[in-house]
């Protein structure tokens, strides 16, 4: 037992090095984006229709999801990449969904959303489905032509079950929603930017205790953390600058990854329980007011204003207030959802190691990678 906690010491100290590594190299690079952002006039605009304490952020600098999504980039290629190639799908789908993110953010600049330039709200819809499909062949196939995950899921209290085929559609639908779902809670100074850095590092935490270990899904995962957490330094109210598209669509698929790769895509929305309930009151306030008008001629809201941490705001909150208490659910969800893995995981056998005086740490053969 004392190698094999080694060897779990030593796993946890590769993941959270690198979490280190992401802190300090974000912001870094974040103090540079910033000066860059004010120089070049990089600023977000703000909606007239929102709440009017918000106009004060008009021309803060944005797009900082550059920040995060470089910096996990060059550590996850430098430091976790060797021998551990199921690494490239995450990797390529933050990547993707960053790009897709930051032509968004800079037509939103320049005011160029228009069917004269071909990215209209529905051509970007579809561009997040064909990653996605992508994305879920990649985990559903074997190998040599992907990961091998087939349709599994780990239920709590219950065990791995296969749902087949119907997995692909599924896991389609869980990135393409949760990327947009982050992208809703990126409205309020830090919101989004905490949300994320819990949610990866419960993910972290699974995946450490899973059977068997997924060390490199572990260490990326904890990438994220650090880079996350370097990003609030500048997010912080009053903002330095925002997230945008290329960060939060980016950053919110690639945490819809981790979870589908790890089996645990049935906890995500206990995990990520403040961007479910975001998108839940878009999705109430836009039905409602549609159907509202249809029956009575006009529109009617169930919020305020819709996504829920607008409501709070126009409720009297301040946004540090909204922002504070919606972090403190968070935290509470991911305790909430490593519980439930953990559920899980007790069912499963500990590995044994047979006691032998003559054995050395030197001698020991440490578990192979598993290959996610």
């Amino acid at each position: 037992m004392e190698v094999l906690r080694a060897v779990l010491v030593q796993d946890m100290a590769r993941a959270l090095l690198l979490a280190a590594a992401a802190f300090l190299l974000t912001l870094l690079v974040g103090g540079g984006w910033v000066r860059f952002a004010l120089s070049h006039k990089i600023g977000k605009q703000i909606r007239i229709e929102g709440p009017q304490s918000h106009m004060t952020k008009m021309g803060t600098p944005t797009m900082g999801g550059i920040m995060i999504v470089s910096t996990v980039i060059v550590l996850t290629m430098l430091f976790n990449m060797v021998d551990r190639w199921s690494m490239l799908l995450p990797l390529a789908v933050l990547i993707s969904f960053a790009i897709l993110g930051c032509v968004d953010d800079w037509m939103s600049l320049t005011n160029s959303h228009s069917k004269t330039y071909g990215f209209t709200v529905r051509y970007k819809f579809l561009m997040m489905l064909a990653i996605a499909f992508v994305a879920s062949l990649v985990l559903y196939l074997p190998s040599p032509y992907g990961l091998e995950n087939e349709g599994l899921v780990r239920i709590p209290f219950i065990g791995p079950q296969n749902i087949g085929v119907g997995f692909i559609p599924l896991a389609t639908l869980i990135i393409v929603a949760t990327a947009n779902a982050v992208n809703l809670t990126d409205g309020l100074d830090s919101l989004a930017g905490w949300n994320l850095t819990l949610a990866f590092a419960a993910y972290g935490v699974m995946t450490f205790l899973s059977e068997p270990r997924l060390t490199n899904l572990m260490a990326f995962s904890f990438t994220l953390v650090g880079a996350c957490a370097a990003f609030l330094w500048y997010n912080a109210y009053p903002a330095q600058v925002f997230m945008g598209d290329t960060g939060s669509l980016a950053l919110g698929a690639v945490l819809a990854i981790v979870a589908l790769q790890s089996q645990q895509w049935l906890l995500l929305p206990v995990v990520g329980v403040v961007f479910v309930a975001e998108a839940i009151s878009v999705i109430l306030q836009t039905s409602y007011f549609k159907w509202t008008r249809r029956r009575y001629g006009e529109g009617r809201r169930l919020f305020k204003m819709a996504p829920l941490h607008h409501h709070f705001e126009l409720l009297g909150w301040s946004q540090p207030q909204v922002t504070q208490r919606f972090v403190l659910i968070g935290a509470v969800a991911a305790m909430v959802g490593i519980s439930l893995a953990l559920t899980f995981a007790a069912q499963g056998t500990a590995p044994q190691v047979a006691p032998d005086p003559s054995i050395t740490p030197a001698t020991i053969i440490v578990e192979q990678d598993v290959g996610y």
